[in-house]
């Protein structure tokens, strides 16, 4: 019989609600904690052989002071709050998840599109106005709309996701236009794959799924606003530091874009200060980094965390990045 473990999931709420933790439960003990702050890690991973995080922040110290530790399982596919080489170097597995919010992200990047496309905000307006009660004709014409068939979708990050959103771009109709990685030479380019620089410019949506690193933060500024179609939409359901958001909201202001569509920020949650929050910005949809919240996403999210576990159990590496 596989031993069981002792476990504890140290920012459960960051799951949201309704998640069944019945697979996990099977194969450990485990202790969920709904938040934990930074002062509080020492004290529920004492005994734990298995640490499950998703935001908490578990860095050198922390391992150190860990004896029982074998498995860290991060609930997220990014690690960057974990300290691996300190992990590796005590002997500790690490191990993330993958391609588990997949359509929803892929699903959220077109209800964004589609909501600036068809300006439903607008019209929704207009209606608890008035302005279709007390309309001539039957239909309002008030703000245009326009369809995606034949416009150009610009992907910047080829990955699982961008690859999704390209695939359902041209389900509709749409020319998908994929983006080199940032700073790439432009004489040696992969086959598919064009310059940056031209994906920015000949986009009518430009949507980002690349990795927020050294090269990447502030990838859109004021340069590169100025540089896209006049009528052009940006979306980013990655990492708000990718743009700019000062640049974002004087380029809405001044018209130099048609719209965009943001469900990220650099800090979450924001702060009053954050530019984006002004209620008064033109053609901007703002959603609270929800585009991977589907029930089913975060289902599998879990669902993984339990097979990562029950693989470490088997002496197997599943997702392992140590």
């Amino acid at each position: 019989m596989p031993r069981r473990l002792k476990g504890a999931f140290l920012d459960f709420a960051t799951l949201g609600p309704g998640v069944d933790t019945a697979p996990l439960d099977e194969l450990a003990d485990v202790a969920y904690y709904e938040q934990t702050r930074p002062e509080q890690i020492r004290e529920r991973l004492d005994g734990a052989a298995v640490a499950i995080v998703n935001k908490a922040r578990i860095d050198a110290g922390l391992i150190a002071a860990s004896d029982a530790l074998e498995l860290i399982v991060l609930a997220a596919t990014g690690s960057d709050n974990v300290d691996v080489k300190a992990a590796a170097a005590r002997g500790i597995a690490v191990a993330n998840i993958r391609d588990y919010c997949t359509a929803a992200v892929v699903q959220h990047v077109f209800a964004l599109v589609l909501g600036l496309t068809r300006k439903l905000k607008e019209y929704q307006a207009a209606i608890y106005a008035g302005a279709w009660q007390d309309s001539t004709t039957f239909a309002l014409f008030d703000y245009p709309i326009r369809e995606l068939t034949g416009k150009r979708l610009g992907i910047v990050g080829y990955g699982t996701l961008g690859k999704g959103v390209a695939e359902l771009g041209r389900c509709l109709g749409m020319e998908v236009l994929v983006s080199a990685r940032f700073g790439a030479n432009a004489d040696a380019l992969p086959a598919g794959r064009r310059h940056f620089d031209e994906v920015l410019e000949s986009a009518d949506v430009l949507s980002l799924h690349c990795p927020l690193t050294a090269a990447t933060r502030g990838l859109i500024g004021a340069d590169e606003l100025k540089r896209m179609k006049r009528e052009a939409l940006l979306i980013n359901t990655a990492r708000g530091a990718l743009i700019d958001s000062e640049a974002l909201v004087a380029a809405l202001r001044d018209g130099l874009i048609g719209g965009a569509g943001i469900d990220v920020m650099e800090t979450e949650p924001p702060r009053g200060d954050e530019p984006l929050l002004a209620p008064d910005i033109p053609n901007l949809i703002l959603t609270p980094h929800i585009a991977w919240t589907a029930r089913e996403s975060r289902q599998r999210a879990l669902d993984q965390v339990a097979e990562n576990v029950r693989d470490f159990l088997a002496g197997g590496k599943l997702r392992r990045l140590v």
